[in-house]
């Protein structure tokens, strides 16, 4: 494992390399011996997405991990993987880190992943939040659709419908963002519910959502499209394995991930609390994260370092 001590404002990053052979990559911020917590990113995103600064995480003694998933940033990517292979890949990074219980939290398309290491690994997951996730597509007795923008709508039909044809759509979408960077946050704003667009036109945050989407692409698009499908396949684990405390919160206008899809996991998850926002919506999750990570290292669970 590359990397060396993490301070209060400074990034450590690392790479290992996986049980399947494969690199992944991560950043690591905050307290060094702090309560370890995995920030899973969005879908397209990397592990330099939207987080509170080092020197606010060392304050809450939180110590931050957020890594590329395959086919993102600088991991390698994994062909037909499923969201609960995620769960492996956290095992593999918490390993080299020398972690043995953690907590975790997915932002939109990283809420899926955090829920299935919460449900594959029991022992190891201490609390797991979700921010604005997404149901799985074949939600019995969910509209899945209902209430996504436009554009959304269109994209997920297309990958249900033609894939090839939603292959091509998002390379030249991550091509075009590689070329210009404000390209993704432009196309995103046009779509967005007024809350959102209060949150993302301030400058740092859209400064930081220009550079995750460069970051994600550095590659080409195949860490999207893998997400994509993953999304639309069986997640590979069952909700009601979650057995640990677990936080669905969500804004209220969401148009990206509807508030439909947090009520629906939280009838599914045994022990799910959830907080619906009003007045607020998909990129309000960045502005809650700092109160989520207080609730994820609450209960006083050891850091587990072996």
């Amino acid at each position: 494992m590359a990397g060396g001590r993490v301070s209060q404002d400074r990034v450590s990053r690392h790479q290992i390399e996986t049980r399947d052979d494969r690199v992944l990559t991560f950043d690591v911020t905050g307290h060094p011996n702090g309560s370890p917590v995995f920030l899973l990113h969005g879908s397209p995103g990397s592990r330099i997405g939207p987080k509170p600064r080092g020197s606010v995480l060392y304050r809450l003694g939180i110590q931050l991990i957020c890594y590329d998933r395959p086919g993102y940033g600088g991991s390698t990517p994994k062909p037909k993987r499923s969201v609960a292979d995620a769960a492996y890949d956290i095992e593999d990074i918490a390993a080299a880190l020398g972690l043995d219980r953690f907590a975790v939290v997915g932002r939109s398309g990283g809420g899926p992943h955090a829920l299935a290491a919460a449900a594959l690994l029991p022992g190891k997951v201490s609390r797991a939040a979700v921010l604005v996730g997404l149901a799985p597509s074949d939600a019995e007795g969910l509209d899945w659709l209902s209430g996504m923008t436009d554009g959304n709508v269109r994209e997920y039909e297309t990958a249900e419908n033609d894939w090839p044809k939603h292959v091509e759509r998002l390379r030249l979408l991550a091509d075009r963002a590689r070329r210009d960077p404000e390209f993704m946050v432009d196309n995103l704003r046009r779509q967005m519910t007024a809350p959102d667009r209060q949150v993302v036109d301030d400058i740092a945050i859209r400064k930081l959502l220009t550079e995750t989407y460069v970051e994600a692409f550095t590659q080409g698009p195949f860490g999207w499209i893998d997400d994509v499908a993953a999304f639309r396949s069986d997640w590979g684990f069952q909700l009601n394995d979650i057995h640990g405390p677990v936080l669905l919160w969500h804004g209220a206008d969401d148009n990206f991930s509807p508030v439909t899809h947090a009520r629906w996991l939280a009838e599914r998850i045994p022990h799910a609390e959830i907080r619906v926002q009003e007045s607020t919506a998909h990129f309000g999750a960045v502005e809650v994260l700092p109160e989520v990570l207080n609730w994820l290292v609450a209960a006083p669970v050891p850091a587990g370092r072996h």
